[in-house]
C-alpha cells in the first residue's frame, strides 16, 4: 500500500471508533462521569474535609489527579476490548485481516479511538473537578505527556484481552479481577507515605502507582516515587504490548476461525 492508502485505512479505522462511542455516548462518556462526580462529592467534599490535608494539599486537590488518571486508564482500556472483541465476534476483523492494510496501522487505529476516548472522558470529568477544587498545573508537559502514554498503554493492553477473549464475559475478566484492583491500590486516593515500609515497597510494584504519581506530579508538584521511573515503565511496555499485539495479529491466533 502505497502512504496515501495507509493514511485512508488509519483515518477510516479511527472515525470509525469515535463515531462509535459517540453515537452511544450516553452509554460511553456519561456513567464514567457520573461515577467520577460521586467521587468528587463523597471522598473530597465529605470525607475529605475530615481527613484535612495529604501531601500539602487539601484531600480534594489530592485526590483530583487521581481519579482523572483512574477514568483516563479505565476507558482507553474498555473502548478498545469492546469494539475489537465485536468487531471479532462479528467477524468483520476477517475482512480487515484479509485487506491489504498493514497489522500495525488497524492496530494504530484502534488504539488512537481508544485514546480519543480515555482523553474525552479525562477532560470531562477534569471541568467537573474544577466546580470543587481549582487546579493549577505545575508541569504542562509532564502532565499531558503522562496522560497520553498511559491512555496508549491502556489501549493496548485492552487490544490484547480483546484477541484472547472468548466471550463478552471473558472481556470484563481482567479489569475485575487485575484493573481494578490495581488501580484502587494506586495511590488514588491516598500516598503511600502513609503506609509501613513493608506496604510501601509492595505498592511500588504496582504500575499503576507510577502513572498516578507522575500524573500528580504534573498538575500538583508533589509524588511519592522519581517520575523518570514512571515514564521509563510506561514507554517500555507500550513497546512490549505494541510488539505482542502485533505479533498476535501477524500469526492471526483467536482471531481466525
Amino acid at each position: 500500500m502505497n502512504t496515501n492508502a495507509v493514511w485512508t485505512s488509519f483515518s477510516t479505522i479511527i472515525r470509525r471508533e469515535v463515531r462509535r462511542f459517540m453515537r452511544i455516548w450516553p452509554q460511553t462518556l456519561v456513567p464514567p462521569v457520573i461515577t467520577m462526580s460521586l467521587y468528587f462529592v463523597i471522598f473530597g467534599s465529605l470525607i475529605g474535609s475530615r481527613i484535612g490535608e495529604m501531601g500539602g494539599y487539601s484531600y480534594m486537590e489530592f485526590v483530583v489527579p487521581g481519579l482523572i488518571m483512574m477514568a483516563v486508564i479505565t476507558n482507553s482500556y474498555a473502548n478498545v476490548v469492546s469494539s475489537f472483541y465485536s468487531a471479532k465476534f462479528q467477524r468483520n476483523v476477517e475482512e480487515l485481516l484479509v485487506s491489504p492494510t498493514p497489522n500495525w496501522v488497524i492496530l494504530a487505529g484502534y488504539v488512537l479511538g481508544s485514546v480519543t476516548r480515555g482523553l474525552i472522558v479525562g477532560l470531562v470529568v477534569t471541568l467537573i473537578a474544577l466546580s470543587f477544587t481549582s487546579l493549577s498545573v505545575q508541569h504542562i508537559g509532564i502532565t499531558i505527556a503522562i496522560v497520553l502514554l498511559t491512555a496508549v498503554l491502556f489501549s493496548l493492553a485492552g487490544f490484547i484481552n480483546a484477541i484472547f477473549a472468548n466471550s463478552f464475559d471473558d472481556i470484563s475478566i481482567i479489569p475485575t479481577f487485575v484493573l481494578t484492583p490495581l488501580t484502587y491500590l494506586g495511590g488514588v486516593f491516598y500516598s503511600i507515605e502513609l503506609l509501613s515500609p513493608f506496604w510501601q515497597g509492595l505498592s511500588k510494584l504496582n504500575p499503576i502507582l507510577y502513572m498516578v504519581n507522575a500524573f500528580r506530579y504534573g498538575v500538583l508538584g508533589v509524588s511519592d516515587i522519581n517520575v523518570v521511573w514512571a515514564f521509563a515503565g510506561v514507554l517500555s511496555f507500550i513497546v512490549l504490548l505494541f510488539a505482542w499485539g502485533l505479533h498476535l495479529m501477524t500469526h492471526g491466533k483467536r482471531l481466525r476461525h
